[in-house]
């Protein structure tokens, strides 16, 4: 068994409304915000960790976890994935799979 994290247990959803979207998460499920800044809120679930970002939807996005970025993002991309959006200042690398499912590489925090 791969003792490696393989990814982190943060979901992101952008909206441009992320306050009607924070208030909706905490009064119908109960979740507690544990961040809060202008552009991202984070909201605390239990197994997993919702983000809340006010930017254009992309759908849930998941987090993946890779040993070399630009390595990843090369092999993804010749795998058919696609680069959706890219700041290496964030970093934020999401990539669009041939199934539809949206996620960021990254490399793990210690």
């Amino acid at each position: 068994m791969n003792d490696r994290q393989l990814s982190s247990r943060d979901i992101l959803i952008q909206t441009e409304d992320i306050d009607t979207a924070c208030s909706f998460y905490e009064q119908q499920f109960g979740l507690t915000s544990f961040m809060r800044q202008p552009d991202l809120i984070g909201l605390e679930a239990g197994a997993f960790r919702l983000f809340l970002e006010r930017a254009q939807a992309y759908g849930p996005v998941f987090e993946f976890f890779v040993d070399n970025l630009e390595d990843a993002k090369a092999r993804l991309v010749a795998s058919g994935c696609r680069v959706e959006a890219e700041d290496p200042s964030i970093p934020k690398c999401y990539i669009r799979d041939p199934f539809g499912l949206t996620f960021n590489i990254a490399i793990p925090r210690i």
